[in-house]
C-alpha cells in the first residue's frame, strides 16, 4: 500500500468537543455498571468514538489523522474515563501509538498508512502485547518467552500474552517477542486479528477496570510477513528516547484515575444532598463535617488539575512525568477513600457506583510507571543533580 491509497478514506472532520464530550460521558456512564458486572467489553463505546471521528485523534495529519496536541488529548481521555474508564484505557493505548507513530522504528511508510487508514475507515484499534505469565512486564527487564522463528515467508510467532488490554476489539497487535536466532533479538511483531493461529482465552476477571477485555492472547505458529518484524534489536540495545511520550504516557494514564475520582466525587456530593436522616431532619450536605470533607476532596482534585494541566502545557519536563502520574494517582485514590469512609454502607453497596469507582481507581497503582520505580528514580536524579552542581558533594560521598 502507498500513501495515495489513503485518499479513498475521508479524514475525520474536526469534532466539536464542547458538544460531543458531555454526550459521550453521559452515554458511557449509563452502561458502565452493566459492563463492570458482566466484565463485558464495551464495543458500543468504540462505535460511538469512531462515529465521532475520535479514533484517529492523535494520528499524524499527513496520514489523515487530527494530530491533536496533548491538552486536547487529555481533555478527551478525561471525558471518556469519567463515563467508563476501561474504555479510556483502551483508547489511551490507541492515542499513544498514533502520537508516536512517526518515530517508531520498523514501521514502513506502508504500515503507517495502513494502521491509520484502518482506524479512520473501520475504527480499527491497536495495542502492544508485552506482559507474559513468567516474565511479567518487560518494563523491569528480561527476555520474553514468546518466540518468532524464521520461515520462508517471514516469521512464525508462538507464545502467550496476558493482560492484553482491549483484546476483543484489537485489529492490530504489536507482540513483544524474541527471535530464535543464535544471538536472539527482541522487538515487536505486528499481527493482524485475522492471522491464523491466534486466539483469545477469556481470563480477565479483575477487581477493577473489568470492561477492559484484558484477556490472554495465544499465538500458535502464527505467520507474520517479513516486513511486520518491527526492527528487533539485541537485548539491552539503547533506544532513542522519546521525550514527548515521556510526558504523554504518564499524564494520560494518570488522567484516567483522576477522572474516576471526579465521578466518585460527583456521586458523593449528590448523595449528601439527597440523604436526609430522620434524626437530622435535613440534608447531610448541611453539616459542617461533610462540607469540610468535600472541600478536602476538591482540594486533592485541584492539585491534580494543576499537575495535569501544567504537564500537558509543557510547564513540567519529561523527567517529572513519572512523579505526575504517581502524585495524581495517589490523590485520586485518597479522594475516593474519603468518600467511601464517610458514606459507610451505601458507599460499599453494589447498588451504588462508589464501590466501582474505588475498585477502578486502585488500578492506578498497577500501571507503569509504578511508585517504587518513580520515587527511586526521582531520588537518584536529586543526588546526581546536586553532585553535578557541587563537586564537593561527590568528594564527601567518596570519603
Amino acid at each position: 500500500m502507498n500513501p495515495s491509497a489513503l485518499r479513498a478514506v475521508t479524514a475525520p472532520a474536526q469534532p466539536d468537543l464542547d458538544l460531543i464530550l458531555p454526550q459521550l460521558t453521559e452515554a458511557f456512564a449509563a452502561t458502565a455498571a452493566d459492563h463492570d458486572r458482566d466484565a463485558s467489553f464495551p464495543f458500543e463505546n468504540f462505535q460511538a468514538l469512531h462515529q465521532h471521528g475520535l479514533l484517529a485523534l492523535t494520528a499524524p495529519a499527513r496520514l489523515g489523522g487530527l494530530e491533536a496536541d496533548l491538552p486536547t488529548t487529555l481533555r478527551v481521555i478525561q471525558a471518556v474515563a469519567r463515563g467508563e474508564p476501561a474504555t479510556a484505557l483502551v483508547l489511551l493505548m490507541q492515542y499513544l501509538f498514533h502520537a508516536s507513530l512517526e518515530g517508531r522504528g520498523g514501521f514502513t511508510e506502508a504500515l503507517k498508512v495502513q494502521v491509520v487508514r484502518d482506524a479512520i475507515a473501520d475504527g480499527a484499534l491497536i495495542n502492544a502485547l508485552r506482559v507474559e505469565p513468567e516474565l511479567g512486564t518487560p518494563a523491569r527487564g528480561g527476555l520474553p518467552a514468546t518466540v518468532a522463528r524464521r520461515t520462508a515467508e517471514g516469521w512464525s510467532l508462538s507464545g502467550r500474552k496476558i493482560y492484553s488490554t482491549g483484546s476483543p476489539a484489537l485489529t492490530w497487535m504489536i507482540v513483544w517477542a524474541r527471535t530464535d536466532e543464535a544471538t536472539p533479538r527482541v522487538g515487536g511483531f505486528l499481527v493482524h486479528k485475522d492471522a491464523p493461529g491466534r486466539r483469545i482465552e477469556e481470563t480477565w476477571d479483575h477487581t477493577g477496570l473489568r470492561a477492559s477485555g484484558s484477556h490472554d492472547v495465544v499465538f500458535e505458529n502464527t505467520p507474520i510477513p517479513a516486513h511486520h518484524a518491527l526492527d528487533p534489536k539485541p537485548p539491552g540495545a539503547p533506544q532513542a528516547p522519546d521525550p514527548a511520550m515521556a510526558v504523554w504516557s504518564p499524564v494520560l494514564t494518570a488522567a484516567i484515575y483522576d477522572a474516576v475520582a471526579h465521578a466518585a466525587r460527583d456521586w458523593f456530593v449528590r448523595w449528601l444532598i439527597a440523604r436526609k436522616p430522620a434524626n437530622l431532619g435535613a440534608s447531610l450536605s448541611t453539616l459542617p463535617r461533610f462540607q469540610e470533607l468535600v472541600g478536602e476532596i476538591d482540594g486533592l482534585l485541584l492539585q491534580n488539575k494543576v499537575l495535569l494541566d501544567g504537564a500537558a502545557a509543557g510547564r513540567l519536563g519529561p523527567a517529572q512525568g513519572g512523579l505526575v502520574k504517581h502524585l495524581v494517582t495517589e490523590n485520586a485514590i485518597a479522594a475516593v477513600e474519603k468518600a467511601i469512609a464517610a458514606s459507610g454502607n451505601p458507599g460499599l453497596s453494589r447498588h451504588n457506583p462508589l464501590q466501582r469507582h474505588y475498585r477502578d481507581v486502585l488500578c492506578g497503582r498497577i500501571h507503569t510507571p509504578q511508585a517504587d520505580v518513580v520515587l527511586t528514580g526521582a531520588g537518584k536524579a536529586a543526588f546526581a543533580s546536586l553532585a553535578a552542581a557541587d563537586p564537593a558533594v561527590t568528594r564527601l560521598a567518596e570519603d
